[in-house]
């Protein structure tokens, strides 16, 4: 489970940028998982809250979007969308795809009071 270690990523630069802006407590967290992540969003939310507890982030409102990735098939010469991990080419079915976004956690937007 891998969820755990971007949790205690994303809460150093969460803990960061408070910091940094003056906030005494973080309120709502935006993050955003790439389709082709490896992250289960169910593990990241139980991990998140977890990770949390006794910071600034505690108890903070935690919104995950999944963004599709992008990838180039090989078969049919298209630039794609891959909406889910597994998922092949929508247009021919190829799985031989060369993923070229779509695989990483961001920090979109934080609430802080």
């Amino acid at each position: 489970m891998h969820e755990i270690s971007l949790c205690y990523s994303t809460l150093e630069l969460i803990e960061q940028q408070a910091r940094q802006h003056g906030a005494h407590k973080v309120t709502g967290v935006w993050l955003e998982i790439g389709a082709r992540s490896y992250i289960e969003e169910s593990a990241l939310r139980f991990c998140f809250e977890s990770v949390c507890q006794q910071t600034l982030a505690e108890g903070c409102e935690l919104h995950v979007a999944v963004r599709a990735a992008r990838a180039w098939c090989w078969e049919c010469s298209a630039m794609v969308e891959i909406s889910r991990h597994g998922a092949g080419c929508p247009q021919c079915g190829s799985y031989n795809l060369r993923i070229d976004e779509g695989g990483s956690l961001q920090l979109k937007q934080l609430a802080v009071e």
